[in-house]
């Protein structure tokens, strides 16, 4: 079963003094591009924050959010009072100096300079961690789940295409001897415009059309075709991530329908090849998004 690398899970846990909020998002991309934001507290644990996502999540562009709102008001930020005094004694003797007379945005310019704010460090709890990990992984869940049934929405679409390849690639049996015949007729009548039917070696003309043939037959192209298909129901019916492997099955595909759409020499043919390419195409951008 594939599934899709597009998710999203959220979980909430709450503590005695707080509460914590968790977002995990992820798109598609080629490999895991993790992108975190956490609170002060938990950078400590950013390391291993990624390698729970990437070991669950595997691919994707993964933006994981993490808040927290607090209930206790003392451990909000505290204005340093020295270092706003000593900026401001600065401050006010450069507006002398240059002769600025308004003093009012002085505040608001100290309070965004480092070290106007000053709040305590907290320690992370281990109890407060092993919630937070819980919750975490309640989140990657929820977007496995999501993920899940995004794929088995991509799944019937692409099982259904690559049926409609192998019908199409069935049909050209249809026009295989037509084919032959036509190109036997056509090559017959462009030697007769140079030369009489009675000075023809018709034993040599066989020899060489023969040889004219091989190299047009799309035989062992169609065989190697319905191969791919087969091997891609396959495929896409195993447990392990199988995006990639998938692909590189689509590239085997729109190889040999490109060599029997350069080998066929007939419209009837090229019309069919054609019709392949358009469901391949539509296949690969669904891959895109499989995981």
């Amino acid at each position: 079963m594939i599934k899709s690398m597009t998710g999203y899970g959220k979980s909430v846990c709450e503590l005695p003094e707080k509460t914590i909020t968790i977002e995990i998002k992820s798109l598609n991309g080629k490999q895991a591009d993790v992108y975190l934001r956490l609170p002060n507290i938990y950078r400590e644990k950013e390391s291993e924050i990624r390698n729970i996502i990437n070991v669950s999540l595997k691919r994707g562009k993964i933006e994981c959010i993490i808040t927290v709102e607090s209930f206790d008001g003392e451990k909000l930020a505290c204005i340093n009072k020295e270092v706003v005094k000593r900026y401001y004694k600065q401050l006010l003797e450069i507006q002398d100096d240059l002769k600025i007379q308004d003093r009012e945005p002085l505040m608001q310019t100290i309070l965004r300079l480092p070290e106007s704010l000053k709040a305590d460090k907290e320690e992370l709890d281990v109890k407060e961690w092993e919630v937070l990990k819980s919750a975490l992984n309640d989140s990657i869940k929820q977007l496995e789940s999501f993920r899940q049934q995004e794929g088995n929405t991509l799944e019937k679409d692409i099982v259904e295409r690559i049926g409609r390849i192998e019908k199409l690639s069935s049909q050209l049996d249809g026009f295989e001897n037509t084919r032959t015949e036509r190109i036997k007729e056509r090559l017959r009548n462009n030697l007769l415009e140079f030369f009489n039917e009675d000075v023809l070696d018709k034993n040599r003309f066989e020899q060489e059309l023969i040889y004219y043939l091989e190299k047009l037959d799309i035989t062992e192209e169609k065989v190697r075709l319905q191969n791919h298909c087969s091997y891609f129901r396959q495929v896409v019916s195993e447990d392990n991530h199988v995006g990639k492997k998938l692909g590189f099955l689509c590239q085997e595909i729109g190889r040999e329908t490109n060599t029997i759409g350069s080998k066929a020499n007939d419209f009837e043919i090229q019309k069919l090849v054609v019709l392949m390419k358009d469901e391949l195409e539509k296949i690969k951008e669904q891959l895109m998004n499989v995981l």
